[in-house]
């Protein structure tokens, strides 16, 4: 009786309430202590006091399958049918969590596609923290979101499986369901009109910068100038030290290509720093040339190492084909030579008779009959004589036939 459903409750999808859950589990919710002892006598009022004292939620655990306090209450909710305004109250429930998640986890199993999304989409703004019981016994951390999500788009939780829901832009498409606002709508709003005003900021800052553009500094003319400034640098140190020789007292800005003989001293600079320049010059390209010939040098090695690689292993190949093909011709050969063997043996075995076993058999067939005759013949001829009936005296061989045919012994002379 306590494992009844109530008389009052309506089918649901055409079933009763309790058949949602497979028969396995709910077999082992009705000899479970805790639906025995807590969940006997429960009504819809009683029930919330017994679902705020849960501290997890899961379906079974263990070796043998025990089912949670949280599928004890599931089942006595399946059981009793509380109203549709009783399980929207605990949804709405903001102290209890898993007071939420048993009415969540109750409109799931009985609810309509529409309600389901209705009432639980909402849920997902809710991040608090939930202990799940797994298969093995031990407690696994998850949210709340996390579980109305699993409820959402799977059909299997809690190790009871749950019907097919309606994708939602069906039901949208029909008209049945409005399309989903999100809670960080409005937030998203704020964000847009933000980045709007700068983009609007950034076009008026924009012709101010248009304007100010051409003002400003050109990089080709900085370039220009610092050439123009290490030149300068550079006839400054020789006319530094033309005034160190005393030959020039001052020098500022000279064409050194118009300067005369006269300057020896000038001249002499000129040439040695020239001629440092293009030794420089020179070892660096012979630096160039001698790293891109070790550059060639290398590249030359490694293609001449991957060739030899590749002829010992065409090599190798050659080496591993002729032995396989010498392995096969004394194969064929070892072959050949049983083969001609036992040809032998087969011509000494029938050459031993004249004639061919075919025949040698026909033969015998039919030389048999003629023996049996023979044999047939000798055996008559013998019971003959045994009966006494070739008798000489015709008297005592009728005498004898007579006894013959009485079955008694043939008389002896």
């Amino acid at each position: 009786m306590a494992n009844r459903t109530d008389p009052a409750a309506k089918t649901i999808r055409g079933t009763n309430p309790q058949n949602i859950i497979e028969k396995i589990v709910r077999t082992k919710i009705y000899q479970n202590t805790y639906w025995k002892e807590q969940c006997f006598g429960l009504t819809a009022e009683t029930l919330v006091d017994k679902a705020m004292e849960l501290d997890h939620f899961g379906g079974t655990f263990g070796g043998n399958r025990k089912p949670t306090p949280f599928m004890c209450l599931v089942m006595k909710m399946l059981q009793i049918q509380p109203e549709k305004e009783i399980v929207i109250e605990f949804i709405k429930n903001e102290d209890h969590k898993y007071v939420r998640i048993l009415g969540a986890f109750y409109l799931r199993l009985t609810g309509t596609d529409v309600d389901v999304y209705s009432y639980l989409e909402p849920l997902y703004n809710d991040y608090r923290k939930l202990r799940s019981k797994l298969a093995d016994g031990r407690y696994a951390l998850t949210h709340v979101d996390e579980v109305i999500d699993e409820l959402l788009t799977t059909n299997y939780s809690c190790d009871i499986s749950l019907h097919q829901l309606k994708k939602r832009w069906t039901l949208e498409n029909l008209g049945e369901l409005e399309p989903r606002k999100s809670v960080l709508e409005d937030d998203f709003e704020e964000e847009e009109e933000k980045e709007e005003n700068e983009q609007l900021d950034g076009l008026q800052n924009g012709d101010q910068d248009n304007k100010n553009y051409y003002h400003e500094k050109s990089p080709r003319r900085e370039r220009d100038r610092d050439r123009d400034r290490r030149r300068d640098s550079h006839s400054h140190r020789y006319s530094w030290h033309l005034k160190a020789v005393g030959v020039l007292e001052e020098l500022p800005r000279v064409n050194y290509t118009m300067i005369l003989p006269g300057f020896s001293a000038l001249a002499v600079d000129d040439r040695d720093y020239d001629r440092d320049y293009d030794k420089e010059r020179g070892r660096g390209r012979e630096r160039d040339r001698e790293r891109d010939r070790d550059r060639d040098r290398d590249r030359d090695r490694d293609r001449y190492r991957l060739r030899d690689d590749k002829d010992y292993g065409r090599e190798r190949e050659r080496e591993r084909e002729g032995r396989e093909r010498d392995r096969r011709d004394r194969d064929r050969g070892r072959d050949r030579r049983s083969h001609s063997r036992s040809r032998s043996r087969d011509r000494k075995r029938y050459s031993r008779s004249s004639i061919s076993p075919r025949r040698h058999n026909k033969d015998e067939d039919r030389e048999e009959p003629k023996k049996k005759k023979e044999k047939k013949e000798k055996k008559e001829k013998k019971e003959m004589k045994d009966d006494g009936t070739d008798h000489p005296d015709p008297e005592i061989a009728e005498a004898n036939k007579l006894r013959a045919s009485l079955g008694l012994k043939p008389l002896r002379p």
